[in-house]
């Protein structure tokens, strides 16, 4: 679980809230689709929307939003779509990250550290004769 600190404070149940706790890893298959139905009734069916999950900044706002409710339950999506500035980016980033998962499956090197090599090459080196001057 982590907490986000807020910029803007949010009145929550007649109390001032400064910090947020969320957890992404509490993200269910149920709130996986409550993110996508209150993303869908708070902008309107006819609203474009990004064709996949990875583009769909908005989406990924409201599953910040629910990794925020599922440790704190008393928080209702209401209260939480009335952040502001840049809290609203930082609980977007939160269900972002989730989006993008580990990068375990990707097959991708995040790490910045050069690939270790996996073998010979398949193709032997061409071997030419006397190079030329």
């Amino acid at each position: 679980m982590e907490t986000l600190k807020l910029t803007n404070p949010i009145k929550i149940n007649d109390k001032l809230v400064k910090e947020l706790t969320h957890d992404a890893n509490e993200i269910t298959a149920q709130r996986f689709a409550e993110a996508d139905i209150h993303m869908a009734t708070a902008f309107g069916a006819g609203k474009v929307k990004a064709s996949a999950a990875e583009l769909d900044y908005t989406f990924h706002l409201y599953l910040g939003f629910e990794a925020i409710i599922a440790v704190n339950p008393e928080i209702d999506i209401t209260d939480l779509e009335r952040l502001k500035g840049a809290d609203v980016m930082e609980v977007m980033r939160i269900g972002r990250n989730f989006i993008r998962g580990s990068g375990a499956t990707s097959g991708q090197n995040d790490s910045g550290e050069p690939s270790e090599a996996t073998g010979k090459p398949s193709t032997p080196p061409s071997e030419s004769s006397e190079p030329a001057d």
